[in-house]
């Protein structure tokens, strides 16, 4: 049986590792050093613990990293930086596949960071939330031996293999996302111009729930400090695409300013489905 191991369990990360047991995998992390919540969250999704990363990176055939979009080369790092990654039966080596939200020359970097090492890499990408949540998140994979990550175990998840070219799957993320995100930023900023205004109630009357919902928003808004990365990410990305990075540079500004607000301190798993606009636009003053 393929062995998975975990870098960065949090919510996204737990949720996978649950689609992966639920399919018959050994799924393995470390909550060293890691949050009360993260622990929480590892063990409702009936994860194996093991004391520490390197135990993780020994064990485990696949290693997929979750990590916030700013940590990822540092993950990489930490990765390579354990003594004791050997090929496993077959001589085959063991796979780093990293699914954070990065611009494709990130992954590339991270590619030559964990294959330096003696790891095999494939670029992934995450869309949709965790499988926790809702059922139906795609995983798209990209490098050469991105087929044996797409043929694991996966339940509540689809994978789907773009290209055996690293950055591909990053490619997809970062243009995604760029509508995804960019448009819950909008919606975000427009909630909070209308309330300081006093013209809240006619402004999401006339938007209806066809830029985001008020829930929506509030929940982008407990992940706003990923966020911020992420649009540095995406702004890299279409600079490399012969585009203005100015657009993506804002909204990392954006979702700054909503990070520093106490809305952001909430909880994607406890927030009530019931907030109101009024109650987003409170939490973000």
């Amino acid at each position: 049986m393929t062995v998975i191991g975990l870098v960065g369990a949090g919510h996204m990360g737990s949720g996978l590792g649950w689609a992966l047991r639920a399919g018959g995998h050994d799924v393995v992390t470390s909550t060293a050093g890691r949050s009360e919540r993260t622990a929480r969250l590892v063990a409702e999704a009936g994860l194996r613990v093991v004391a520490r990363p390197a135990d993780v990176l020994a064990e485990a055939d696949v290693i997929l990293v979750i990590t916030p979009p700013g940590a990822a080369l540092a993950a990489a790092a930490d990765i390579a930086a354990d003594p004791g990654v050997a090929v496993r039966p077959g001589n085959v080596r063991p796979i780093v596949a990293d699914l954070n939200a990065v611009a494709p020359g990130t992954a590339v970097a991270v590619a030559e960071v964990v294959t330096a090492a003696g790891f095999d890499f494939v670029d992934g990408s995450i869309s949709g939330p965790p499988p926790t949540v809702r059922p139906g998140a795609k995983i798209y994979l990209a490098g050469p031996r991105a087929a044996e990550v797409a043929d694991l175990r996966w339940t509540h998840a689809v994978p789907k293999v773009v290209s055996d070219r690293i950055g591909a799957a990053s490619a997809v993320k970062m243009s995604t996302a760029s509508v995804y995100k960019g448009l819950m930023g909008l919606m975000t900023q427009a909630i909070r111009a209308a309330s300081a205004h006093d013209v809240l109630a006619p402004v999401m009357a006339d938007l209806g729930e066809s830029f985001g919902t008020p829930y929506e928003v509030a929940l982008a808004s407990t992940k706003a400090h990923r966020y911020v990365a992420e649009m540095r990410e995406i702004a890299q990305s279409q600079a490399a695409a012969g585009l203005t990075p100015e657009l993506f540079e804002a909204f990392a500004a954006v979702w700054a300013d909503v990070a520093a607000r106490p809305l952001a301190d909430d909880r994607p798993e406890t927030l009530p489905r019931g907030i109101t606009a009024g109650q987003v636009a409170d939490g973000l003053r």
